[in-house]
């Protein structure tokens, strides 16, 4: 415990200064003369005794709680970070594919990513959060906002073939760079997950990525499957690493590779690096105030005070 306000205890002596420097009030000469034995004997016992320490106590206590007592307790409340993320997910028909392991089991893409994108975004309370889905067509999943456990679910929610089933990765990092562009947070960052190769965009993916850059928007990409266009150029499936790499680079951003379920984790604790979680921050510290309990015992002093005197001169 502290006090807000600790020099205000210099009050406490000045009671006992004043009673020193000021002369004696002068008490008015009685009426009616009445014996010292019948006025002792009207007066309550001990009252007379009683009314200094009540008057003593009721100013040590006003004094304690205009000092201000307080506690520091921590608080559960996450300042907002200031930062904005756009999640851009692929959801491709490639994203079926079953080639990543989770717990031993063999999984799709599409369930890999929706198990560490989910946990990702949960813990970026004091982030704004939003997320882009594309196939075919881009569109908002989830708009701009706090509610981090909401966009989590939609990433959950996400089903292959409802933006069609091709790959216009143009299109959904033009779309997040378009709503982030709008938007006055200091930091704004673009996180694109793309499996494939843009088939489907209206502009080159690294001339939006550009624009995006020019509006103060950092990208990070991530190629996501086993092969790539680079060691495996005839691969139906395989991502385009070169396009990532270069849409990262001009935005500023970093661009990750990532080929099995280890790899994803470890880009998610990669990107907690590079966007600070404020999860992570210490807690808040507040200050919870305590004067009304002295301030509680000076007003149950002085409403005694006052009840002896009636009795007094009842």
């Amino acid at each position: 415990m502290s006090l807000a306000w600790p020099w205000l205890l210099a009050l406490l002596p000045l009671p006992l200064i004043l009673r020193r420097l000021l002369p004696p009030l002068a008490v008015p000469r009685p009426a009616l003369a009445v014996p010292a034995h019948l006025l002792q004997a009207a007066r309550p016992a001990g009252g007379r005794m009683r009314a200094p320490w009540l008057a003593g106590l009721a100013w040590i206590a006003l004094v304690l709680a205009l000092a201000g007592p307080r506690i520091e307790v921590a608080s559960d409340v996450i300042p907002a970070s200031g930062r904005d993320i756009v999640l851009v997910i692929d959801l491709s028909g490639s994203m079926l594919k079953t080639d990543f392991f989770l717990d031993g089991q063999p999984v799709t893409r599409l369930d890999a990513v929706k198990r560490t994108a989910s946990a990702f975004v949960a813990a970026r309370r004091g982030d704004r959060i939003g997320l882009v889905i594309f196939g075919e067509r881009a569109y908002f999943a989830a708009p701009l906002t706090f509610d981090v456990d909401a966009v989590a679910r939609a990433i959950d929610e996400a089903q292959i073939g409802i933006s069609g089933r091709g790959t216009a990765i143009s299109d959904g990092l033009g779309l997040a760079a378009k709503r982030l562009a709008r938007s006055d947070a200091p930091t704004r960052v673009i996180v694109l997950l793309s499996d494939g190769v843009d088939t489907s965009g209206t502009v080159p993916a690294v001339e939006a990525a550009r624009l995006a850059h020019d509006h103060g928007i950092r990208v990070h990409s991530i190629a996501l499957g086993p092969e790539d266009l680079e060691n495996q150029p005839q691969s139906r499936d395989a991502v385009d690493v070169a396009t990532l790499r270069a849409v990262a680079q001009v935005s500023q951003g970093e661009s990750f590779r990532v080929r099995d379920a280890a790899d994803l984790q470890a880009m998610a604790r990669s990107l907690d690096r590079l966007e600070p979680n404020p999860s992570a921050r210490p807690p808040m510290r507040l200050w919870q105030p305590l004067w009304v309990w002295p301030a509680a015992v000076a007003a149950l002093c002085l409403a005694l005070i006052a009840g002896g005197r009636r009795g007094w001169t009842g």
